[in-house]
């Protein structure tokens, strides 16, 4: 995200299109995306998979060879080619802001029931859930709009070499590839109609096809899962995730801290990332500045900074082990924050008084 870029690329546009020149120039047409074809691990990919399960291979080579090999998803997946500073405020002010807020409470109104059920069950805050599908999909609005399989199959076949893991990252969206079309047979879906985002994420909560076959339950309890249309599956799901991961009810998501002054001792504390790794003893000697309940926590902790752009104070906090499990759902700081303090700003609207 480059929240600083939008203003300036805006004026630059209008600017451009005040010119005779940009008037009368001709709207670029791309070209329309080509098959994949049967390139020899597409067939070796599809007969193993097919020997696997006992499908008919002639038939799954063909549904792949016929795939469309999309140049935007290959480019999506890279890293960010410019050096952007990371802005944790701007990055909040993206999810904590009155249409997400209005879009959550009236969602949790909407399913208070199946939210409790589901706290109950695994052990995870309604708030949780509630802020993780506020910032996946603005609960239901965003699933995504690329066909999964040509996604998928893009990055199982072409993956850009340029990715700093190509190889690493191109085994896992195979073996994801592969995944998607177990679950669709097994749910009975058209492979080919699905549509999820450039990574082939899939419905309310984005859940890729591992996570659904793995994690995904039927908690409206009509016999199936359907997390592409039913928002109670998709909550019971989440929270079921997040347990699988080890969320331990009861425990906070992070604490406050005042990281040492000396560079040395702080690089130290900071190294491990997101990782809880310090207890709080352990901090305390290496001179942070722990308030009361922190201190008292019984456990490991992580040193997180959250960069606020290039002039501003980042923002430091202590996660929890409950922290590291919202990250198992997407490994960025940034994004656990925001999910918790998404899932708290909808608390707090829903029990304050019209």
């Amino acid at each position: 995200m480059k929240p600083a870029a939008l203003p300036a690329l805006t004026l630059a546009l209008a600017a451009a299109l005040a010119t005779p020149a940009a008037h009368a120039a001709k709207p670029r047409r791309e070209p329309p995306p080509k098959p994949l074809g049967t390139r020899p691990a597409l067939v070796a990919f599809a007969d193993d998979l097919a020997a696997a399960e006992g499908w008919d291979a002639a038939a799954l080579r063909r549904q792949l060879a016929a795939a469309r090999n999309l140049p935007q998803v290959r480019q999506l997946i890279l890293p960010a080619t410019t050096h952007t500073a990371k802005n944790w405020a701007a990055y909040r002010d993206r999810f904590i802001e009155p249409r997400r807020l209005a879009a959550g409470a009236a969602f949790w109104a909407a399913h208070r029931e199946a939210l409790a059920r589901a706290e109950a069950q695994y052990g995870v805050p309604a708030e949780v859930i509630v802020g993780i599908m506020g910032v996946e999909t603005f609960y239901g609005r965003i699933t995504g709009g690329f066909q999964v399989l040509d996604a998928l199959a893009t990055l199982a076949f072409d993956f850009p070499a340029a990715h700093p893991r190509a190889a690493e990252r191109q085994a896992f969206f195979r073996a994801e590839l592969a995944e998607f079309l177990r679950l669709a047979r097994e749910q009975g879906l058209d492979a080919a109609e699905l549509r999820g985002s450039y990574a082939g994420a899939l419905g309310w909560p984005q859940f890729m096809p591992g996570s659904w076959r793995r994690y995904a339950v039927d908690f409206d309890g009509d016999g199936r899962i359907n997390l592409l249309a039913s928002p109670v599956d998709a909550i019971g799901s989440v929270a079921h995730y997040l347990a699988a991961f080890g969320w331990k009810p009861g425990l906070p998501t992070h604490y406050g801290v005042t990281l040492p002054a000396d560079a040395d001792a702080r690089a130290r504390l900071l190294a491990p990332d997101i990782r809880p790794t310090f207890t709080a003893a352990e901090l305390q000697a290496a001179g942070a500045g722990l308030p009361a309940a922190a201190q008292a926590h019984d456990g490991p902790l992580a040193a997180i900074e959250l960069h606020n752009g290039g002039q501003q104070p980042p923002t430091v906090i202590l996660g929890s082990e409950n922290f590291w499990v919202v990250t198992r759902y997407n490994w960025s700081a940034y994004y656990a924050l925001a999910v918790i303090e998404l899932g708290q700003a909808v608390k707090a609207q829903l029990a304050t008084p019209p």
